[in-house]
């Protein structure tokens, strides 16, 4: 049984339009009108049990609609969708028990009260066993290394502390499938290399399926090895990671570091041009669809005296932008 089975998945909402001038606002109050928005236009897609997957798109592109069809929030207009087997909108309260969902922008922690108070209550709403509850317990905040705040009044912890005591809170009942709304939004760079760090952590030693939605490409590099990107309500592509990059931005840079304090001459290799050439260091932009990359090195090791070598991947954000161009919808309004 997959984790995620959506088919044709659509939702359509009624909006109310607006009409021009005081006239038109006041027959609007009698007799409204009404126009279609679609928010999630026909989209398909599987998630295996236990894989990391990024959801991403820009803002009005349809991720939280989808999300909150999966969960069971939303109704959709059409199409069919099982999370574990369950249709969510038909059978959320069984589905409850065995997903979670956390939200960067909402939180699920009584804001005046000590996380250890909220995960009591949760321990009660999900049923635990109080022996099961409190070895879960120990091992989540021994894995979270949340122990000095947990009889710490959420309103006093940084965003970042409260965000891996919001984790904490959704693993307690032991999900299968995990949702995760932007949850570094706002963090620091080091709060989010925690965060992204336990993430692969619950994925790799427990087996959680994440579907993971996110602005920050740093999040989906590292937490995820598949990447959904979905754009005005269409899935535009599904694949891994590695081919995204493959298949829509080649451009590849090379950092060089040098063992002689003279700034290198480049040897000449068609598709590579230099950034930067300076004493101990050489940084190239490689075009890899005119050169491949293990020739270039091959080359430069040859010629130039290196003493270390980093190749760096495109910035996701620049593999999305290339998607979006090269489907032609880029330039079209947001939906839902």
């Amino acid at each position: 049984m997959r984790a995620v089975d959506v088919r044709d998945l659509r939702k359509v909402f009624q909006a109310k339009r607006k009409r021009p001038g005081l006239a038109g606002s006041l027959r609007a109050l009698w007799r409204p009108d009404y126009t279609a928005v679609t928010a999630v236009d026909g989209i398909s897609f599987r998630l295996e049990r236990g894989e990391a997957v990024g959801f991403v798109g820009p803002n009005g592109a349809g991720k939280s609609t989808t999300i909150k069809m999966l969960t069971g929030i939303l109704h959709p207009t059409s199409g069919e969708s099982h999370v574990l087997g369950l249709v969510p909108w038909r059978d959320r309260s069984r589905l409850a028990y065995r997903i979670a969902s956390v939200f960067g922008q909402r939180s699920q922690l009584w804001y005046h009260l000590p996380p250890a108070d909220s995960f009591n209550l949760l321990a009660r709403i999900y049923e635990l066993d109080q022996r099961a509850y409190r070895e879960r317990l120990h091992r989540l905040v021994e894995l979270f290394q949340i122990d000095r705040y947990l009889h710490i009044p959420v309103r006093r912890l940084s965003l970042g502390e409260r965000m891996r005591c919001e984790i904490a809170g959704a693993l307690l009942h032991r999900p299968e499938v995990i949702f995760l709304d932007e949850p570094t939004i706002g963090l620091d760079v080091v709060a989010r290399q925690q965060i992204r760090a336990l993430l692969r952590a619950l994925n790799q030693e427990e087996g959680v399926t994440l579907l993971l939605t996110s602005h920050d490409a740093g999040d989906i590099e590292q937490v995820c090895r598949r990447v959904i990107v979905i754009n005005h309500g269409s899935l535009v592509f599904d694949d891994t990671v590695a081919a995204l990059k493959r298949a829509f931005l080649r451009r590849k840079v090379i950092d060089l570091k040098l063992a002689e304090a003279t700034t290198p001459t480049m040897p000449a290799i068609p598709g590579v041009t230099a950034v930067a050439a300076e004493p101990f260091r050489l940084r190239l932009e490689v075009d890899a669809d005119a050169q491949p990359i293990e020739q270039v090195i091959a080359r430069l090791v040859a010629h130039c005296p290196v003493v270390d070598l980093t190749v760096e991947e495109p910035p996701l954000e620049e593999v999305i932008a290339a998607i979006y161009a090269a489907t032609g919808r880029e330039g079209e309004g947001a939906r839902g």
